[in-house]
């Protein structure tokens, strides 16, 4: 049974961003805040960018709340949240260089991953910073589409809850927030889009989404491989692309339009390819997490089996080739 802190956070999460989104809309119309057509896009007029105001704001206001109550790891999400969506808004209006964003990357999961760590300590720190840098970089790639961002934030916390059997606790409140955020957003940004996310919002959702996943795997809530298993259409689709063209020798920091999403969408469009990650997420990624935890032992083979699918059909698209079989989007 859902408590009431969490419909409050689910419903106040969906209102909120609704509110801020509506308002982001008009504002970013006014201004001319848009992001305009370019060589990674697959939006054809310029478009507003800045929706990912109406998931970080409510989600800071939480944080705080939280530190304010002690929890220190909850000040380094904000902190290091923070951070990320001005230096992410910022770059949205004016483009940044690309060591100012990597340092804040840096930054913010150092915070949070000392912040975290059970004991002192580089092993700790080291993977875990990491991960968190990874993370925030591959949810900026994989925004590129309409709908995606979004619906992955809803397959982990929504997952996440589902394969825990309800998480206790603020853990549990933030997924639940964060789902309700995320559906706010949605609701300008499902195909086809009125608003973007922007990196506002996508490295922010990096690195909460991390976060929250050590925490729960921290303290015995959920298998830190489910949390894995449930990003696994982020992180194998960027992490398959990115070796492939560091492979092939290309400039692999330069704008591009190969990922696995990309070929399906430049192919399909952004509603079916967005319908399919969800379909896929829901059918094949959610059963394999709950495997991780009712079965343990077996742990590598669910993470094979979650990726396999993934690799099989990048392979087969050429994600990650220039040119491989990408043609002109469609909306």
């Amino acid at each position: 049974m859902v408590s009431s802190a969490a419909l409050i956070a689910l419903f106040g999460g969906l209102v909120a961003a609704l509110m801020l989104d509506f308002l982001a809309v008009a504002l970013a119309t006014r201004l001319q805040l848009y992001a305009h057509p370019n060589v990674r896009s697959f939006h054809e007029s310029p478009t507003p960018a800045i929706g990912g105001v109406g998931i970080v704001l409510p989600v800071l206001g939480y944080l705080l709340w939280l530190a304010l109550d002690g929890s220190s790891v909850a000040l380094a999400l904000a902190a290091g949240g923070a951070a990320l969506g001005i230096v992410g808004l910022w770059d949205d209006i004016r483009e940044l260089g690309r060591g100012v964003r990597f340092a804040c990357q840096l930054g913010a999961a150092v915070l949070f991953a000392v912040a975290a760590a059970p004991e002192p300590g580089l092993p700790w720190v080291i993977p875990v910073t990491l991960a968190l840098v990874w993370l925030i970089n591959l949810y900026n790639f994989m925004d590129g589409i309409d709908g995606l961002a979004g619906v992955q934030c809803l397959v982990f916390c929504v997952g996440a809850q589902l394969v825990g059997q309800g998480i206790p606790g603020w853990p549990g409140d933030m997924l639940w927030l964060l789902s309700g955020t995320a559906l706010g957003f949605l609701a300008f940004n499902w195909p086809p889009a009125r608003m973007f996310m922007g990196d506002v919002g996508s490295g922010f959702l990096g690195l909460m989404l991390g976060g929250i996943a050590v925490v729960l795997w921290q303290n015995g809530l959920l298998p830190l491989a489910a949390s894995v298993i449930l990003l696994a259409g982020f992180w194998v689709d960027a992490s398959y692309t990115l070796s492939v063209r560091i492979i092939t020798g290309q400039h692999f920091t330069r704008a591009h339009r190969s990922h696995l999403y990309q070929q399906v969408a430049a192919k399909r469009g952004h509603q079916w390819t967005t319908v399919a990650y969800l379909l896929y997420a829901l059918l094949w990624q959610l059963p394999l997490a709950w495997c991780s935890v009712v079965s343990p032992r077996l742990i590598l083979l669910w993470l094979v089996l979650a990726a396999l699918p993934l690799i099989a059909a990048a392979w087969r698209l050429g994600a990650g080739i220039p040119g491989g079989h990408n043609s002109e989007p469609h909306d």
